[in-house]
């Protein structure tokens, strides 16, 4: 598939900030110490991560004035569900911020963190369900999708919780914070890992024989299906090399995983604060690269007839 830039930075950007949301919520429900001015500006962060994540989204629309209609198909969409929780969870978040900022003290604000923590997993869901409902794309037609996107949005943002706290002195939330970024940064490890193994080993279902009815063994495709390019050779096919898209995959491994594992460990081991804002850093690009190589991994069946060539 064709990776749209906009749609890799919504869903990156929205992901590491509900992961940072429910990084902040689960120690305000577990009663770690946290300054207010610090978890104002933590959920300030996200609340910008979340609304330049829905802006980059609209970059993707054909028509953006008809952006509205995306909610009519709620009943079978999971694209107009998303439409639909996405304003609704950073409206939750800017009322979390807003009691805050005003020092409400009503059982309803000691309730906001739960709602926010259901909130992004009710969100990372449907965002993942956009493509794992796709059944005909068997990379995306799987657990794994889900789990990915949620488990790789709540190790991103409790590392950026963690290097937040790092940077301004939260001492205590960051030895609170510090084992379960590390925890979830190796479970989303091994879990993606796991889906890129299962798609390498994957086979299209479809074939030459199968398309045309034409079911001798040997069938060579001598031309891509078209003379110029078209809709179809444009968006569903990235067009990069197998090396290219090896290259990418290893650099979002050791970005998004294997580099901000070891300094993690190197700040658990010694009590540093400096290794939580290399990690953030690392994370950011690669959180892009795995992205593409999401989209880029996955194949379309109707590239067999138009980018394949004998």
């Amino acid at each position: 598939m064709h990776p749209a830039f906009s749609i890799l930075f919504f869903t990156t950007l929205a992901g590491a900030a509900q992961g940072l949301l429910v990084a902040l919520a689960s120690a305000q429900v577990g009663g770690v110490a946290m300054g207010s001015g610090f978890l104002l500006q933590a959920i300030g962060l996200a609340l910008v991560l979340l609304v330049a994540g829905l802006a980059s989204s609209f970059l993707h629309l054909g028509h953006k004035m008809r952006a509205w209609r995306a909610v009519l198909m709620w009943r079978t969409s999971w694209m107009s569900r998303e439409v639909i929780v996405l304003p609704a969870y950073i409206g939750l978040t800017a009322l979390w911020w807003l009691a805050l900022y005003t020092g409400a003290d009503s059982g309803w604000v000691h309730a906001l963190p739960w709602v926010i923590v259901i909130g992004a997993l009710v969100l990372w869901y449907c965002t993942a369900m956009i493509y794992a409902c796709l059944r005909f794309i068997q990379e995306w037609a799987h657990w794994s999708t889900v789990a990915n996107f949620t488990l790789i949005g709540i190790a991103s943002g409790s590392v950026l919780a963690c290097a937040l706290a790092a940077s301004s002195g939260q001492a205590v939330m960051l030895d609170a914070l510090a084992p379960w970024a590390t925890s979830a940064t190796l479970v989303a490890g091994l879990v993606r890992w796991f889906s890129l193994r299962r798609n390498s080993s994957l086979r299209p279902a479809s074939t030459l024989q199968s398309a045309t009815g034409i079911h001798t063994k040997r069938l060579v495709q001598k031309s891509m299906g078209m003379s110029a390019g078209a809709f179809n050779t444009r968006e569903f096919f990235h067009g990069a090399s197998q090396l290219v898209l090896r290259n990418v995959r290893w650099a979002f491994v050791l970005g998004l995983f294997v580099l901000p594992l070891g300094l993690q460990i190197c700040a658990l081991s010694s009590a540093s604060t400096w290794p939580w804002a290399w990690a953030a850093l690392f994370q950011a690009p690669a959180l892009i690269a795995e992205r593409w190589v999401f989209f880029a991994q996955a194949k379309h069946p109707q590239n067999l007839y138009y980018q394949v060539v004998g």
